[in-house]
């Protein structure tokens, strides 16, 4: 059986991933990930299209990790720096490495955004919030530009049969809906940061659009 999700668990994750150098460490970036799926998850099928590719991509970077070139990718600047220099990143089209770990983590990166503005959006909002349209809105202003127009479609009638907002806050696990929006409030500052450097970092090597 799968492990409950746990917010205290993403928290100290990416409390975990940046360095006093401003890089951020994969390990705990996965971690953080991993922690984000189980909340996915607990959704049921409703998310599966965002869950089961994030698993994928998930994976393919904890074997990165533990490969032979380990070393070059501790964090995400070295992985950069190293890829980039062997030229195993498609900067034009997808050709002989489509699952570079620039690439990869790029797909991450832009789930982690939309992710961010659901779980603001659930902290910010009222107690009769209504869900779909958080969510709605979240992904409209992330995911939603990467997804064909049938994705696009699906996903926004499936979030229409998103539970309350309270019951997305007990599935927190962190105790009453005060505790979890206080915890969100903790926790979110991190991710915030860790989205803030990867995307500056990719920016600066122009990796923001891999095909």
């Amino acid at each position: 059986m799968a492990a409950a999700f746990s917010l205290r668990e993403v928290l100290a994750a990416f409390q975990a991933c940046v360095t006093e150098r401003r890089e951020v460490l994969l390990g705990p970036y996965l971690s953080g990930w991993r922690g984000l799926i189980r909340f996915l998850h607990s959704l049921g099928a409703i998310f599966s299209f965002i869950s089961k590719d994030a698993v994928a991509k998930v994976q393919i970077m904890e074997n990165y990790c533990r490969g032979e070139q380990r070393e070059k990718y501790v964090s995400l600047q070295s992985m950069v720096e190293y890829e980039l220099a062997s030229g195993v990143v498609d900067l034009q089209k997808r050709s002989g490495h489509p699952d570079s770990g620039c690439r990869t983590v790029l797909r991450l990166h832009r789930a982690l955004r939309w992710l961010q503005l659901f779980l603001e959006g659930l902290r910010t909002g009222r107690e009769d919030s209504r869900t779909s349209v958080i969510c709605t809105d979240s992904y409209n202003a992330s995911l939603a530009a990467y997804h064909p127009w049938v994705v696009r479609k699906a996903a926004t009638v499936a979030f229409c049969t998103l539970p309350s907002r309270n019951t997305f806050l007990e599935i927190m696990n962190v105790g009453t809906a005060e505790e979890a929006v206080a915890m969100l409030g903790e926790a979110l500052p991190y991710i915030c940061d860790v989205y803030g450097i990867t995307q500056e970092l990719f920016a600066q090597h122009k990796l923001l659009d891999l095909p």
